[in-house]
């Protein structure tokens, strides 16, 4: 039933053409007939009905032509970010508001057919010109949108301030220390996660090594975490960057977009960061800077558990895995003694402290 609706449709659009048609030639005087005469209506006649006719029967190739129309359509929009549409939708508003302003004056010409051949070239240019100048300059927009939030902020109080985004990166999210940080309010969001480090943490989780394949799948339990459970804004940014390979240079382009900072535990990324200007945030410096100091000569009570890496040398742990490298502490491995802190060294990666038992230090006194 609706492909008998469907083609009586396309059969009355074929008549509707077709009498344009017949109304044109005669406009031009191209066929010279009396509208009003039995001539006339005849020739409206006939072109309409062939019209109709010629779209009755190709109706078939009419509607694969059409199908095929919007499957390329619905394709070609899959690959188009969302806000790039949404400008372009605006911008074309914008473009046919304004030709129609700059049009008008042509109808009131006394020139047959001008106001119509300029408004239809108007209506293609600036329509063109809507949706391609807001899609090519989105970054200038966002600028200058961004530049105007931040001037109407300055009359607000401090506290209402609106953060920078923080983009996450795929080593963060597996890590899963993120999501802690988070729930303890230290961190503002919003949290961008872009859509190629989910790709990257689909890949990984289906990955054939089994280690990878459990960081993946942790890293993705981490991102369901962080969205349902905390009350933070968590935005999935759609930017494929498809001219960048590396996954930490779509990263930094990502951030320089957004004027924001990259979260993150990897060094390597941090040192680029800093190079090109872009803020980063440090889960393991973070995770240094947090750590309870220690000074020479405090005492402290550790289980050693093995021996180091110098004669007689044993090796405790604090709970935030701070290692204690134990002088003569070799032959006390598995028990919980008194040390007195000797000196602490701060490296790279992380904090040692070096210690004595308070039993030998009792006795050399």
């Amino acid at each position: 039933m609706i492909h008998k609706v469907i083609r009586a449709v396309i059969s009355l659009v074929g008549l509707l053409i077709g009498f344009a048609i017949a109304t044109w030639l005669m406009a031009f005087e191209i066929i010279s007939l009396s509208a009003k005469g039995w001539l006339g209506l005849a020739f409206y006649s006939s072109i309409s009905i062939l019209f109709g006719i010629i779209f009755f029967l190709l109706y078939p190739r009419i509607i694969k032509a059409g199908r095929i129309l919007i499957q390329f359509i619905e394709n070609e929009l899959q690959n188009v970010p969302a806000y790039d549409i949404a400008l372009g939708s605006l911008g074309l508003i914008v473009g046919l508001v304004i030709a129609y302003l700059l049009s008008q004056p042509f109808y009131n010409l006394e020139v047959p057919y001008l106001g119509v051949s300029i408004s239809i070239v108007l209506y293609l240019i600036f329509g063109y010109l809507g949706i391609k100048v807001p899609t090519r300059k989105k970054e200038d927009f966002f600028t200058i949108i961004g530049n105007f939030r931040r001037n109407i902020g300055k009359d607000k109080l401090k506290g209402n301030y609106k953060s920078c985004p923080k983009v996450l990166d795929t080593s963060v999210i597996i890590d899963g220390r993120i999501a802690d940080i988070c729930k303890t309010g230290f961190i503002e969001g919003p949290l961008v996660i872009p859509e190629f480090v989910l790709e990257e943490l689909q890949h990984i989780a289906d990955s054939s090594d089994t280690l990878k394949r459990n960081r993946g799948r942790r890293g993705l339990d981490i991102l369901n975490k962080i969205q349902k459970e905390l009350d933070i804004e968590v935005i999935i940014h759609d930017k494929k960057f498809d001219d960048i390979k590396e996954v930490d240079s779509k990263l930094l382009k990502l951030a320089q977009l957004l004027k924001g900072k990259i979260i993150t535990n990897d060094y390597n990324l941090n040192k680029v960061a800093e190079v090109q200007g872009i803020d980063v945030l440090n889960v393991n410096e973070l995770a240094n800077a947090v750590k309870p100091i220690v000074l020479p000569g405090e005492e402290m009570v550790v289980q050693v558990i093995k021996d180091g890496k110098e004669s007689g040398q044993g090796l405790a742990y604090l709970d935030d895995g701070t290692m204690i490298v134990v002088e003569s502490g070799k032959k006390h491995i598995g028990e919980t003694i008194d040390v007195l802190v000797t000196s602490v060294l701060q490296t790279s990666a992380g904090r040692m402290i070096f210690a004595k038992p308070k039993t030998i230090v009792d006795k050399a006194v």
